[in-house]
């Protein structure tokens, strides 16, 4: 089981950019199914988008779909989340989530169960 750790939150103003990481140490890492999400205080933790272990395969949540984009370097062990266009309600803690299946569906990606190896979170603030 891999163990992946998030960087590249911090404070931004509104219409910035940020891009989130998702690294593993794990060569088996690129075996890996990854989704990001995000939580605010008192509320569920919100699919954004997942990517599949080949990177062939990628989902994502209306309320993102055409700021955030997610990809991968499987020879960096890391998946990203390149999110444009930020706004305050975007501020949250983000987290990646992993999942060894050869099979990708977004069916079954979009919902947090599906993952079995989670991050820590880093906090992204959005404010002018």
């Amino acid at each position: 089981q891999v163990h992946v750790v998030e960087s590249g939150g911090g404070l931004v103003q509104p219409g910035d950019s940020l891009r989130l990481y998702c690294a593993a140490s794990e060569r088996t890492f690129n075996q890996y199914n990854v989704g990001w999400f995000r939580r605010t205080p008192g509320k569920e933790r919100e699919f954004l988008a997942a990517i599949s272990w080949n990177g062939g395969s990628k989902s994502y949540a209306d309320s993102v779909k055409g700021r955030f984009t997610i990809s991968r370097n499987g020879a960096k062990n890391t998946v990203y989340l390149q999110m444009n266009s930020l706004k305050s309600e975007d501020t949250a803690v983000y987290y990646c989530a992993a999942d060894q299946q050869s099979a990708y569906s977004r069916r079954w990606y979009i919902n947090e169960d599906a993952y079995d190896t989670w991050g820590q979170g880093t906090q992204v603030t959005v404010s002018s």
